[in-house]
């Protein structure tokens, strides 16, 4: 059967001819991927109920760095509180998030390669949560499994009746349905996550993983950068200090009082899982934050910046170019540096995707305004951030024609090859649920058993934009339908975008750790309603 016949996402009736359009066409043409011809949205827009701000009135807050609690034995430790807390988001009036100490975007984790921290997560917050470093390589205890839960003191959790609802709903599924009970791991008040840190420089991030909710965890907070450096990464003479910024990119909706907007099935976020049947594609919001700021301004020198871009949207897909023109050098991807500098006038961006980027504000002239904007966003969800060149000032930074030592993979390297499907799927009662291989999440099944230490070759496919992360294994994508990979698709990453009707070819290496490990769609809508499968290093 084609991939056009095949295909059962719920779409709006504005969207569906379009799509399947694009799908006849494919299957007339025998291509298996043709993500070009299909819709770039991936989610449904949920509008904020009150008057929005203008953009680029405010300046770009930048996230203050954690400081170790103390040091001991070589072993840096950080306490991190996740507390419910009041800040300003839109001007003049407050939001209440729920925070790693209480601020959004959660503090800044900087690690050195080789050297292990320790990190206290310490939950004030009213409902459990779970701790997961994207992109770090760490045992299966400290990964932040959706079932290893850090539970506030005094609160009841009861496995049995965790996610009993009306499963045709939103929700499609409920965590009693595919979570033993016997499968909770539960750690009250606080948990020590433990990073070897084993694994070169990068931009990871850090965000909440609890089964069935991290959807609107996430969007109420709970995430935080987390940058792992390296002598050879210090050696190459990269912007630094004040040059070398991260930016947070996601989507928010507002309610008239400043409040968060989200569709929950229970706002309260202790009963029935899931979103609004509307928002089952994902949920995009209608306001841009940067760092936690509405559309801000960054006053830059005429030099070059490092921007670590990462996209924490729960589903909004960002493509990402510079007005009035301009070029972002691209140095490193989601799990380290690349082996050279590649140059790039856009770059498309899943939820979850990093690029490290190098921006010359000295090509513009002093005064002007360059504007970083998302080609895929209509009105005001087309702007994202704008720049300031107020001055001429001294650089010293360089971006080397060498970067990394990055080891190509060979596909002959690879042990085993083996195919996820991602696409929704209707049960016998008729309930829409996401799947990997037409089957939800269950806790206790393994799709797969690499071995420690090898390479395999994974191949994803997909009804709808899915972007598919791997925890543990870093991976290098090899071909999209059979054809060479994007340009933007260079170096060791940890999540790809699939998008509708296409085939992607990993090679993947799980190296660092026995145990059990997952993969699942970054879209936390999808990931929400059980699309995820375990893999265990054997």
């Amino acid at each position: 059967m084609s991939a056009g016949r095949s295909r059962t996402v719920p779409l709006s009736r504005r969207r569906l001819l379009g799509v399947a359009g694009a799908a006849g066409v494919a299957a007339a043409a025998g291509i298996a991927g043709c993500g070009s011809l299909t819709r770039e949205v991936a989610g449904e827009l949920l509008s904020s109920a009150g008057r929005l701000p203008e953009p680029f009135r405010v300046p770009l807050p930048v996230p203050r760095t954690a400081v170790p609690v103390r040091t001991a034995n070589g072993v840096d430790h950080y306490e991190l509180v996740q507390r419910v807390a009041d800040v300003e988001i839109l001007p003049g009036l407050k939001t209440e998030v729920w925070g790693y100490d209480g601020s959004f975007p959660g503090t800044t984790l900087v690690g050195r390669s080789g050297r292990q921290i320790v990190v206290r997560v310490r939950n004030e917050l009213p409902v459990p949560t779970s701790t997961h470093l994207h992109g770090g390589i760490q045992a299966p205890d400290s990964d932040g499994y959706p079932t290893d839960l850090v539970v506030p003191k005094g609160y009841r959790h009861d496995p049995a009746s965790s996610g009993k609802g009306d499963h045709g709903h939103g929700a499609g599924h409920g965590g009693a349905m595919h979570v033993a009970p016997a499968d909770w791991t539960l750690s009250q008040g606080a948990k020590e996550y433990t990073y070897p840190l084993d694994q070169p420089a990068a931009t990871l991030w850090y965000h909440d993983h609890r089964m069935d909710f991290s959807a609107p965890q996430v969007w109420r907070g709970l995430a935080g950068m987390f940058l792992v450096r390296d002598d050879e990464e210090e050696a190459l003479g990269l912007p630094t200090g004040d040059r070398d910024i991260p930016l947070m990119i996601c989507d928010r909706a507002f309610d008239e009082d400043g409040a968060l907007r989200y569709p929950s099935l229970e706002p309260s976020l202790t009963g029935t899982p899931g979103v609004e049947d509307a928002y089952m594609e994902g949920v995009m919001g209608d306001v841009v934050l940067v760092n936690g700021a509405p559309w801000p301004e960054l006053e830059v020198d005429a030099a070059r910046y490092r921007f670590r871009l990462l996209n924490a949207s729960n589903a909004r897909r960002y493509r990402l170019e510079l007005e009035p023109g301009g070029r972002f050098t691209q140095i490193g991807s989601d799990a380290g540096l690349l082996a050279a500098p590649r140059s790039h006038e856009q770059l498309p961006i899943a939820p979850a995707e990093r690029f490290d980027v190098v921006v010359d504000f000295a090509a513009y002239p002093v005064g002007s305004t360059v504007t970083l904007v998302n080609t895929l966003g209509e009105g005001r969800t087309r702007q994202v951030m704008r720049f300031k060149v107020a001055r001429r000032a001294k650089d010293d930074s360089n971006v080397p024609s060498r970067l990394a030592d990055v080891e190509p993979l060979r596909a002959a390297a690879a042990v085993a090859e083996r195919r996820f499907d991602f696409r929704q799927t209707s049960t016998s009662d008729g309930t829409r649920i996401w799947t990997v291989n037409g089957k939800p999440f269950r806790s206790a099944e393994f799709a797969a058993r690499p071995r420690l230490g090898t390479v395999e070759r994974w191949r994803f496919t997909s009804d709808f934009h899915h972007p598919v992360h791997l925890h543990l294994a870093h991976f290098q994508v090899v071909a999209r339908s059979g054809r060479e990979p994007l340009a933007t698709d260079a170096g060791w990453k940890d999540t790809v975008d699939v998008r509708p009707f296409e085939v992607v070819d990993v090679l993947a290496r799980f190296s660092g750790h026995r145990g059990r490990y997952m993969f699942h769609c970054h879209n936390l809508e999808h990931e929400d309603m059980a699309m995820m499968a375990n893999f265990q290093v054997v």
